[in-house]
């Protein structure tokens, strides 16, 4: 990985006019539609073009330099790179309380969950700021953790006693309420894990699973964000952010708030329709060739059973984790805007 990051710190070196800001950026993954519409074009493009040649950047992902996901924001706050954007539950194991910014099942369209992470995102500030020494420059969304399944589902009762691919942290409890068995498996991974019958079940986007193929290995697809929508966090290390003028720093926050964060959550809700079309063949599907998944939706009594494991167990479990004073500070934003209250204790 050493020689990776300084053959990345290499090129950046040569290529940079001496007169330009340059900017380090790591994506997420590099096959995902999150990347290829919205990540790659903003900043490889669109605001270096705003800043009118002022800012430069060297555009990668993590997986392209071979990192573990639970390390793109440790070296960014080290300085290793400027700019990094990853899921935020992957950084769940040096900051418990950053899960309370992806709760399973809260919210059931893109409005909600765009209304969630707003009032999330003061919580989420702090904690990069104190724990990643990191700028948070936005928060956008992968589409809703769904249910792969290679075994027939049609209820979440049906998930009982299946080994199950989580997406996160808080999903993986979620499961173990329900009497599943949370597995813990690489994005990449999954496919083999389904054929080879390692998992019966894997929670990931619609549109992620769409494009990584796990169609081929599964049959049933189940609509309900039992992942919650993976939101991902872009930051920038908080000494190179410091270290910009007032000017550049307007500039980055408002082109990134305009043309890269609104967008994607605007399309947010349009793009799972249209996955779950491209993965069952049930409407149009813009993204490719339709597939031949049995849809499964979620019932009225799906997401009362779902609503009260959350409440009852998940969210409390996590409220010993985090500490009382995050379980009180997302009972006051969040909960407010879902709907859904930590018991105190």
């Amino acid at each position: 990985m050493k020689r990776i990051l300084l053959s990345f710190t290499a090129a950046i070196a040569i290529s940079s006019p001496v007169s330009a800001e340059q900017l380090n950026v790591v994506g997420s993954w590099s096959s995902l539609p999150l990347h290829k519409a919205y990540e790659a074009p903003f900043w490889g493009e669109t605001l270096p073009e705003a800043s009118g040649g002022k800012i430069t950047t060297q555009v990668t992902t993590h997986n392209e330099m071979n990192l573990g996901v639970a390390d793109v924001f440790r070296l960014l706050g080290q300085g290793v790179y400027d700019v990094a954007m990853t899921v935020g539950d992957y950084a769940v194991s040096d900051a418990p309380e950053l899960e309370g910014l992806d709760v399973p099942l809260v919210a059931m369209d893109a409005a909600k969950a765009k209304a969630a992470v707003d009032a999330a995102r003061p919580m989420v500030d702090e904690i990069f700021a104190n724990r990643f020494n990191s700028k948070v420059l936005a928060i956008a969304p992968y589409p809703p953790q769904v249910v792969f399944c290679n075994k027939e589902v049609a209820s979440l009762d049906d998930l009982k006693g299946l080994k199950i691919r989580a997406s996160g942290r808080m999903t993986a409890k979620f499961l173990e309420a329900l009497d599943a068995e949370g597995v813990n498996v690489a994005f990449s991974e999954v496919p083999g894990a389904l054929q080879k019958g390692v998992v019966d079940c894997a929670v990931t986007g619609a549109g992620s699973g769409y494009s990584a193929g796990w169609w081929e290995v599964s049959t049933h697809l189940l609509t309900i964000p039992l992942g919650g929508w993976d939101p991902v966090v872009t930051a920038m290390n908080m000494d190179k952010w410091n270290s910009l003028d007032a000017g550049t720093q307007e500039l980055i926050a408002d082109q990134i708030a305009t043309k890269f964060e609104a967008p994607a959550w605007d399309s947010a809700q349009g793009a799972l329709l249209n996955d779950i079309a491209c993965l069952t063949g049930n409407g149009e599907c813009e993204s490719g060739d339709k597939r031949s998944m049995v849809l499964v939706e979620a019932t009225d009594a799906d997401i009362a059973k779902a609503r009260d494991i959350l409440e009852a167990k998940v969210l409390p479990e996590w409220a010993e984790r985090a500490g009382a004073d995050w379980a009180k500070r997302w009972n006051d934003s969040v909960g407010k805007v879902v709907g859904v209250s930590i018991a105190s204790k």
